[in-house]
């Protein structure tokens, strides 16, 4: 009985230690068969009235799945891999090309564009969200040249 009451309670409770993000407009970017590496985009609201980070990624489209930036240096565009990403309270962050994203590295599948790719983050008060996000052909930013060099740095 004893078993019965304290399952019914975390049941009932575990609502209570899970983050309120909302995600909008997520996508992963199709790569030509091959390509070993693509990213995901998307908006993420922080909903709660107190700071929260997104910590982690995972997907088993990926043998690795990383925060990454951009930043300007001497006038290259490079990747960075990040530790977090900061979520404001109450505020919404974008996840888009040339920006913060989440980069999927070593593909373990080909990323083609109509099918769908699992993604669970995990945000720092130890809560997950698991998504479906589509995978949709991208053009390149205008103007955007497609020269970047990646960096092992974690900031």
């Amino acid at each position: 009985m004893k078993k019965i009451l304290l399952s019914t309670v975390l049941l009932l409770t575990s609502h209570l230690a899970t983050a309120e993000v909302n995600v909008d407009g997520a996508y992963v970017r199709a790569v030509p068969p091959g390509q070993m590496n693509s990213a995901a985009f998307m908006q993420l609201t922080n909903k709660e009235n107190q700071n929260l980070n997104l910590i982690s990624a995972t997907s088993n489209a990926a043998k690795n799945v990383e925060l990454h930036t951009h930043t300007q240096d001497n006038g290259v565009m490079r990747m960075r891999q990040i530790k977090e990403i900061k979520l404001p309270a109450e505020q919404q962050v974008s996840l888009q090309p040339g920006g913060m994203h989440i980069m999927l590295i070593g593909l373990t599948r080909n990323l083609t564009a109509g099918e769908n790719v699992n993604l669970s983050l995990t945000f720092s008060d130890g809560s997950q969200q698991s998504l479906q996000l589509p995978i949709k052909t991208v053009m390149p930013m205008a103007g955007h040249k497609m020269k970047h060099k990646h960096g092992a740095k974690v900031e």
